[in-house]
């Protein structure tokens, strides 16, 4: 008796090792992205999901399919209850999507080794082409230039079309900013306001410009009130790294100096906001603010000026790639973002932008959604230990019974 006690017990202890350490190793091995954008995003973790359940399949292809569809779930679960309570959304398309890319794999690799069913091969390499699909297909796509792009002038001080490279020169370049603005727009850089006129263009993002002349001001407040629409950046205490020299005449004024006609407006922010802060907007989005003027806490201001529209933020740091981008090479890729700030310029400026990413919260949030997720896990093994093991003992045993039988069927 007390050998039988043990045999089950450590029966038990295997079963629950068998589905508890998948499920830690599947939401270790996406954690790592999520660190780096700050997005609980399920499709994070699908790469590792396929991978790891292909591996369980064809390892434990003689196991039940109750078993296989226990440790699947118990891999997934975990997953979306962190993803769940750190952001504070349940995405129904990304969840179904990551529990597919658990369950196919799965059982296509146990077929492809052990086929129940006729044919059961050829039905597991279709598994093997659905899961592929969804993880091609499933994830937030980069954006793509639009088809119509309408002008959009481009008044800066900012580095946003030629890189930096000391006091020796400059070179052309892109802002990765830019780069996500051309698939929109066609993007016109400004020299002088008052050749709005001859551009065509109705939409101006107007961010940290140099000093202008009173009539450059007046050509930009004419161009406005005529039907424009201005998105203007307007920084306190600008943070952007440069290489240049302080005085140099290309660095962009560390405060702005916009003030004269910002007060011709009537505007004038009431909190500046030294720190760096993650701000919400009303529809979700992130920015990131970095020594930012608000308006009565808000981030932007909007303001009719005439037939015209004002679109004021006090901040120009947030458009820097540093705050917006975890991944230079990627700025057209959302899942690469660390902040909505690429969306919010292009729905403020009138055109088509990515839902929402869905970013962690606070600190909290996110310690709180591991320990569930830790917890959900590891109960999850321990009912499966509790009901399974019996099934672990019963397939171990039938296994060693056809080994047996090979063997002596050989030594005859």
């Amino acid at each position: 008796m007390p050998g039988g006690g043990a045999g089950r017990a450590m029966a038990r202890a295997k079963a629950f090792l068998g589905l508890w350490l998948p499920a830690m190793a599947v939401l270790l091995a996406g954690l790592w992205r999520a660190w780096q954008t700050g997005q609980a995003d399920p499709w994070d973790w699908s790469i590792a999901v396929a991978g790891l359940m292909a591996l369980i399949g064809f390892l434990l292809a003689n196991r039940t399919i109750v078993m296989l569809i226990w440790i699947a779930l118990g891999v997934v679960a975990p997953v979306l209850v962190f993803c769940a309570m750190a952001s504070g959304q349940l995405r129904l398309l990304p969840s179904l999507g990551l529990a597919l890319t658990a369950l196919l794999p799965l059982v296509a690799a146990a077929w492809l080794r052990h086929p129940p069913i006729l044919r059961g091969r050829m039905a597991a390499m279709g598994m093997i082409v659905a899961a592929a699909a969804i993880l091609y297909f499933g994830p937030a796509s980069s954006l793509a230039a639009a088809d119509a792009r309408p002008k959009l002038a481009v008044l800066t001080g900012l580095p946003l079309f030629w890189d930096e490279m000391g006091p020796a020169g400059t070179g052309p370049r892109d802002a990765p900013i830019i780069t996500v603005l051309r698939t929109r727009f066609t993007v016109l850089p400004l020299d002088d306001p008052r050749d709005l006129p001859g551009t065509g263009a109705r939409r101006l993002l107007i961010a940290q410009p140099r000093a202008l002349a009173p009539e450059q001001l007046v050509a930009i407040d004419t161009w406005v009130r005529a039907g424009g629409t201005a998105l203007v950046l307007a920084d306190p205490l600008l943070r952007w790294p440069s290489d240049l020299a302080l005085g140099d005449r290309r660095r962009a004024p560390t405060s702005s100096l916009l003030q004269p006609l910002l007060t011709h407006w009537g505007v004038a922010p009431d909190r500046f906001e030294s720190r760096e802060v993650r701000q919400f907007l009303a529809d979700g989005r992130l920015l990131t603010l970095s020594g930012a003027w608000l308006s009565h806490g808000r981030t932007m201001t909007a303001r009719t000026i005439g037939r015209g529209t004002l679109l004021l933020i006090g901040d120009a740091d947030l458009i820097d790639d540093r705050l917006w981008l975890a991944d230079p090479a990627q700025p057209l890729n959302p899942r690469s973002w660390i902040a909505d700030t690429p969306a919010a310029l292009l729905l403020w400026l009138g055109a088509a932008a990515p839902a929402p990413r869905p970013w962690m919260r606070t600190p909290a949030d996110v310690m709180l959604a591991l320990r569930w997720a830790i917890l959900v896990g590891t109960g999850w093994a321990m009912v499966g230990g509790a009901l399974l093991w019996a099934r672990f003992t019963d397939r171990d045993e039938e296994q060693k019974v056809k080994t047996s039988k090979g063997t002596r069927g050989k030594s005859i």
